[in-house]
């Protein structure tokens, strides 16, 4: 019995070293080689050894990455070589994490995986260095010829000038996907290699509708043509027949705003020769003796708008600094402007 259980125990014994010494072979045999579905940056390098591996990735990889990315932009293009972006492709590093990755586990594991055909399944990431500051360079320099900025509703009312320039809209380059999508390009092996800039529309801040709220009233004065003319929401409305002032007291020129207003005004006589007795008085508003009819609209250090019963002077220079209206028309412009309405007097 002893003899017997010997010989079994050898036969045991030489199945192993048997066993063992195949499995050893086996793992050997493959240890050159990568496993089973095993990628690259995406390329596949299954079943290579790293040699071939190196030479197929530098053939499928390294060609296209050789090639610039192009950026196109409102009909202009842009060129990323990869010199520029300072690309450098790390393949030798890349095989061995793929050898590496083939060979995790034990000899058993290893072997068991091979004899039943098990596939490793893994994409090793191709390790690619590039330039962010190159990117961030010709992203910078797009938007500097794409970027428009857009154009608020404005009025020149410093010249006269009450026709409102109109907005414009703006144009802003989308820049962090411009980044994104370079890096993606700049990295790809595939043989798509041009972006396309995309852009987004700058709104105005003021819109020539909100520019004309901003204005309910504009009085313009034309002192050689003895007209003024009122505009609401900058639109012309009327004009009326005015007198100004005569020469040596001349009506102010300029951009000025109603700085106050009243119904038959009380008239604080001005300290001058021309007053008369009247000098430095208070003449009550509504009397006879009062050249300040109906409505005042204060303009600047005593010059105003206001009504008169003199209507020969109209079309003439005959106030002493004011611009005189006929009475029915200063009542009605009166309730049509507000206090701090801007007036300009060419």
């Amino acid at each position: 019995m002893r003899t017997r259980a010997a010989v079994i125990a050898a036969v045991v014994g030489l199945l192993v070293l048997v066993g063992a010494g195949a499995v050893y072979a086996y793992d050997r045999a493959h240890a050159e080689k990568i496993g089973r579905e095993v990628r690259v940056g995406g390329v596949d390098v299954s079943d290579l050894t790293a040699e071939q591996a190196r030479a197929k990735l530098r053939q499928v990889v390294l060609e296209p990455l050789s090639r610039p990315v192009v950026v196109r932009a409102m009909g202009k293009r842009y060129r990323l070589t990869p010199e520029r972006a300072k690309l450098g492709v790390d393949v030798d590093g890349s095989v061995r994490d793929a050898m590496a990755l083939s060979r995790a586990g034990n000899v058993l594991q290893r072997t068991w995986r091979g004899l039943r055909g098990e596939p490793i399944g893994a994409d090793v990431e191709l390790a690619i260095s590039y330039s962010k500051p190159a990117i961030d360079r010709l992203v910078k320099r797009v938007s500097k010829a794409v970027d428009e900025p857009a154009v608020d509703a404005s009025v020149d009312l410093e010249s006269g000038n009450v026709t409102p320039q109109a907005a414009e809209k703006g144009r802003r380059l989308l820049a962090t996907r411009l980044r994104r999508d370079l890096r993606r390009r700049l990295l790809d092996v595939g043989t798509i290699k041009t972006v396309r800039a995309r852009t987004r529309v700058v709104e105005p801040k003021v819109t020539a509708e909100q520019l004309a709220k901003k204005y309910p009233a504009v009085l313009v004065v034309d002192r050689a043509s003895f007209r003024l003319t009122l505009y609401k929401n900058l639109e012309p409305v009327k004009t009326y027949g005015i007198a100004v002032g005569q020469v040596g007291l001349e009506t102010p020129a300029g951009l000025y705003h109603i700085q106050n207003k009243a119904v038959d005004p009380a008239w604080s006589v001005p300290q001058s020769d021309w007053a008369g007795d009247l000098a430095g008085t208070v003449v009550p508003g509504g009397v006879p003796e009062n050249p300040l009819k109906a409505r005042w609209m204060g303009i600047y250090d005593g010059a105003g708008i206001h009504g008169t019963d003199a209507d020969s002077s109209i079309g003439t220079a005959a106030s002493h600094g004011c611009i005189r209206m006929r009475i029915p028309e200063v009542i009605e412009l009166y309730d049509q402007v507000p206090v701090n309405a801007p007036v300009y007097i060419s």
